[in-house]
């Protein structure tokens, strides 16, 4: 199911590259790979097989998803393993995870996530005839604060074979925050994407059946909750704190976390969020106009013209519109 036998055979370290040079052929890095393709295969193969891999170091970069970050990239050859990594772990775990956590997960993207709260809100309200109150939580450096021997402690609690966990530990531990020994995922990593989600599975279980909380969605660290008493949600929320303190060693960002009324407006995946209707949060679209004024290639403006028709954004796209006529 999810053996390392399986992990590092050559059809699915083939499949792997596949899959990871799709969309990467200009790059130099993979390009200088593809040269002599197969012997990298074989030699990466080698290494698994005798248990000699050693994860190589990683290459900062900054960056704009929509805002900026730092991100490490690891060398061609990591990242190829990442990929069968996953194509073999991905469909195991993701049937343990519930089904409102919407990040980093076939067709769980962020406007499933917006849909989905939008449903919530009008089911919970018998159509908007009832207030509802959102608590609404983001944790504070997410990425950087994941703990590894937790994570090792969880993947053990999923993972008999002792290769696989063994090849985990040498993803997980090559990276570390910086002044954080043993705690951070590197930001663009594949398995970065998935272990951050197996890690707050475990979260997510607690809400959804210790807590019992129906209404919840959860996209990556940002989180939503909705219920018809404001006094529970307060209630909620020191629990929901608690949890992440002492069981993951994370912590929600103080300016981040609200409750109010859904009919105020809820902030939520750069979106805010009304009874019938949703619009660009300011900051994200000042952040796009900045980035467009110095870009203008057609497919750009199509990009921002996709994310903007999942809104009410009639005028904002006919001032692009103009700016590219």
């Amino acid at each position: 199911m999810h053996s390392y036998e399986h992990i590092i055979s050559l059809p699915n370290l083939l499949d792997a590259w596949r899959e990871f040079a799709r969309d990467k052929k200009g790059q130099n890095d993979v390009s200088e790979f593809s040269v002599h393709l197969l012997d990298n295969i074989f030699a990466l193969r080698l290494e698994l097989v005798e248990k000699t891999y050693r994860h190589g170091p990683y290459r900062p970069a900054r960056i704009n998803d929509p805002k900026p970050r730092d991100i490490h990239i690891a060398s061609v050859r990591d990242r190829l393993l990442h990929h069968a990594i996953y194509r073999v772990v991905y469909p195991y775990f993701d049937k343990t995870f519930v089904f409102d956590s919407y990040s980093c997960r076939r067709r769980k993207g962020t406007h499933r996530a917006m849909n989905r709260f939008r449903e919530y809100a009008r089911d919970y309200s018998h159509n908007h005839a009832r207030t509802i109150w959102v608590l609404k939580c983001d944790i504070r450096k997410f990425f950087a604060n994941i703990d590894h021997i937790i994570l090792k402690g969880i993947l053990a609690g999923q993972i008999k074979d002792a290769d696989t966990l063994r090849l985990f530990d040498t993803v997980i531990y090559s990276f570390d925050t910086e002044g954080k020994p043993n705690v951070g995922l590197p930001l663009g990593n594949l398995t970065s994407q998935l272990l951050v989600n197996v890690y707050m599975n475990e979260f997510d279980q607690y809400v959804k059946h210790k807590l019992k909380v129906k209404y919840y969605v959860r996209y990556a660290d940002d989180f939503v909750i909705l219920q018809n008493n404001k006094i529970a949600l307060i209630e909620l929320l020191s629990k929901i704190s608690s949890f992440l303190s002492e069981k993951l060693k994370l912590t929600l960002h103080p300016d981040k976390v609200f409750i109010k009324t859904f009919a105020s407006g809820v902030d939520f995946l750069g979106w805010v969020h009304f009874h019938d209707h949703r619009v660009l949060r300011t900051s994200t679209k000042r952040r796009m106009f900045r980035r467009l004024g110095g870009n203008h290639k057609v497919e750009v403006m199509e990009s921002y013209l996709g994310l903007l028709s999942h809104g009410n954004t009639s005028k904002i796209q006919k001032r692009i519109q103009k700016c590219f006529s």
